[in-house]
Parts: C-alpha cells; structure tokens; sequence
C-alpha cells in the first residue's frame, strides 16, 4: 500500500509535504495529515498484512486438509477443514465489514458500504448532537467544575510570587496594547462629551452652597481670607505711590494739588490700617462681613431661583469656552501618558499595588471558603450562560467542519487513526470463526453418531 501523500495525485491542489507533516490538498486545505498520522498509517498496513496472512494461512490449512481427507488421511482432516473452512467466512466477512466502513469493497457498489465517505455529513450531525446533549448541557457543565475546584486552585497559584509576577506583567502588557489602539483623538472627543454632557445634566449650585455651607461652618475660609489681608497688605506697602496716584489722579481739575496730595496720603493710610486690623483681629468687623456673606451666598446657592439660574449660565459659557474644551480634552493625554509609564514600570505603584492585589485575593481565595464558593458560582454561572446560550453556535462548528472536510481524506485520516484496532476484528473474526466451525462440526459429528 503506497503512503498516503504518495497516492494523492499531483493534479489535487497544492498539497506540500513536510517535514512534520503533510497538508491536505483541494477542499481540506488546513487539514493536516501529520507525521504521526503517517506513522499510524503504517501501523495499520502491518495490522492489515497480518490479518490478511491469517486468512491465507487458513485457505492453505484448508486446502491441505480437504486433500489429506479425500486421500483417506482419517477422520481429524474433517475437523481441521471445518475449523479452517469457518474461520476463512469469519475472515472475509469481517474484512467486508471493517472495509465497508472506509470504502466500497473490491470497487463495487454494494449498499450501505463507504458508510464513512458517504455519510461524513450526517456523522458530523450525530456527532454535533451528541456533544451538545451529553457535553454541553447546563447540569454537566456545572457538575463538572464544581468537582475541578477552580476557586481553590486559582486562589494557589495567585498566591504564589512567580505567578502574581506573571499575571501583573501580562495585565501590564495589555494595559500598554490597548491604551496603544485607542486614538487619542476619538479618546478625547469621547471624554470631553462625557464631562460636558454630564455636568449640563447636573445642577451644580446646590452642591456648591452645601459645600461652602459646611466650609464656613467649620471655619476653613478663614486660611483664605488671612491669605487675601497678607497679600493685600503686601501690595499696599509696595505700591504706595500707584495708590496715592490713583487717588489723586481722580481728583477735580480746580483743586489745588497739594491738597490732592494729602487726600491721597490720608485714603492710603486708612486703607493700609483697615487691611492691617483685618489681617491681625482675628473678630474684625470685616471677618464677620465675609462671613455673613459667605453664609448668605451659600444659602442663595441652594434655594434662590435667580441665583442658581445665574450660576448655571455661567457654567454653560465656561464649558462652552474653547479653552475649557481643548483642556477638557488634553486631560486624557496626560491621563495615557502617566498609565503607560506606570505600566512599564516595574516599580511603579499601579503595579507593585496590582501583584499586592493579586496576592492577597490568591491568599483570601486559599482561606476563605466563602469566597472561594463565590468564585465557583460565578464561574459555574457564567460557563452555564455560555454553553446553554451558544451550544448551537458549538454543535453546527462541530457540523460545518466536518461538513467542511474532504471525505477521502477524512475516511483516511480516521482509518490511521482507528484501522490497527480494526484488523484486530479481522483477526479475531478469523480465530472465532474457527473454533466456531470446529465446533459445530463436533457437535453434528457428535448428534449424526
């Protein structure tokens, strides 16, 4: 029997051989008849040329035996020429019955043979049946993983370092893939609708006077309002002259200019003293107006219509301002710059705080039973949802592949696969019907004495 890529004519496709392989031509192109296969093939030839010696061994012991029995040898030549006789019809008839299944026997068109070849499509139908009924049920599935454990097991090998080293790395890397996808453009078009969208939704002035209410409340203003008297003071001292001047400079035409001057001088002194008690009386009358004010304003943020109107109109012309959009949209650029650099850092904190992370989830699904029943039913769950919901999609990949194969290859590739066990039939067949037809021979020799 020639091998296998030996009988393919050239004229099938291009099929090329390989070292490791042989890829099929034509229509199961992607359909590899490998070494392996190759090597069982062989199996099979030395199964098929010891089964067919056994018949041939029989025809000869036959042959013998009816010549010994015609030449007067005695009676045992009957014995051996049934026994012999018998086993050569268990012989062909399990040959015809292990060749059928592959091709027609000697070429001829007998029914229900080649069932393979023939009947590839609807062994690939059975076959998707079957594995969606017995494989891809609900209740097997679940079964199935609840006795693997998974929950116990992934919680050990997260806990160990090598592994939570190995899992930080891999997020890091599709962390760096995905961020690299993306578009920074539609990225930052998508961020900035977001936010603008989002706080056109929301009425911020509520919250604002709720939260300058409790700042108040609690005094943390008073920071910002000793900031302001020091850097108010500050300027004064510095710019006592552009005070006196703008003082002066508003003053009538018709008045003289000294007295300009000390209008100017007395405006500068008072104003520098105000802000000078304000700075250092901590109860100056102008603390407790900044207060008063500060409460009222909050008051109005959270219940004055015409306030909260105000306050919204406003937000909308800064949001719809150029500026705050092109800021709005930068914001994601700096966001992807400072996560691909974290995640190519090794010794960055997102990742030192992902493999803590990891860790303590694989020591947490080590020791805590419930969790680790957690885990086990949101697996189960969702493996259930997978195979109940896609078992068709499953089953017809299973149909439309076999569909897909050639079916003198297939019925080749099942055979190295399959066909050495076969032979055993054969051989069996042979030895079966032997004693078979030894026996019956006794037993009508036994009956007709």
């Amino acid at each position: 029997m020639k091998r296998f890529h030996e009988e393919e004519p050239a004229a099938a496709g291009g099929g090329a051989n390989a070292a490791d392989g042989v890829m099929l031509p034509g229509p199961a192109a992607g359909f590899t008849y490998s070494a392996a296969d190759e090597e069982k093939r062989r199996g099979v030839r030395r199964m098929k040329a010891l089964a067919t010696g056994l018949l041939l061994t029989v025809a000869l012991v036959y042959a013998l035996a009816k010549w010994a029995q015609s030449a007067g040898a005695g009676g045992w030549a009957g014995y051996v020429a049934a026994a012999a006789e018998a086993g050569m019809v268990g012989a062909l008839a399990d040959w015809f019955a292990v060749t059928a299944l592959f091709r027609r026997p000697m070429g001829l068109p007998v029914p229900h043979t080649a069932i393979i070849p023939t009947k590839k499509d609807q062994l690939g139908q059975s076959l998707g049946e079957f594995v969606g009924e017995n494989f891809l049920s609900g209740d097997v599935v679940r079964v199935r993983l609840r006795a693997v454990g998974i929950g116990s097991r992934l919680g050990a090998w997260l806990s160990d370092p090598a592994h939570a080293d190995r899992v930080t790395a891999e997020l890091a890397t599709a962390l760096r893939g995905a961020l690299t996808v993306l578009r920074d453009s539609d990225v930052q078009a998508v961020v900035g609708e977001a936010i603008t969208r989002r706080a056109d939704a929301v009425e911020i002035a509520p919250g604002l006077g709720a939260t300058l209410e409790k700042v108040v409340a609690d005094g943390g203003h008073h920071r910002v309002v000793d900031l302001v008297c020091v850097r108010a003071h500050d300027w004064l001292v510095t710019h006592s002259d552009s005070v006196m001047s703008a003082v002066t400079g508003g003053a009538p035409g018709w008045t003289p200019r000294f007295v300009d001057r000390k209008v100017g001088e007395r405006v500068y002194k008072e104003l520098l003293r105000f802000v000078t008690e304000t700075r250092d009386m901590p109860d100056h009358p102008a603390r407790g107006a900044v207060d008063r004010f500060l409460t009222d304003f909050a008051r109005d943020l959270q219940s004055d219509e015409d306030t909260r109107a105000r306050v919204e109109r406003l937000k909308s012309e800064v949001l719809g301002r150029g500026e705050v959009q092109d800021v709005i949209a930068s914001v994601w650029s700096s966001v992807r710059a400072m996560i691909v650099a974290a995640a190519e850092d090794e010794r960055s904190e997102l990742r030192l705080r992902t493999r803590a992370s990891i860790l303590s989830l694989g020591a947490r699904m080590t020791e805590d039973e419930r969790l680790r029943r957690k885990v086990d039913g949101w697996l189960e769950d969702a493996a259930v949802y997978v195979v109940t919901t896609y078992r068709n999609e499953i089953t017809a990949l299973i149909t439309d592949t076999v569909a897909g194969w050639d079916a003198e290859h297939t019925s080749r590739k099942i055979e190295a696969h399959i066909g050495r066990d076969l032979q055993f039939i054969r051989i069996n067949g042979t030895v079966v019907g032997a004693l078979a037809g030894l026996l019956i021979y006794t037993a009508s020799r036994l009956l007709g004495a």
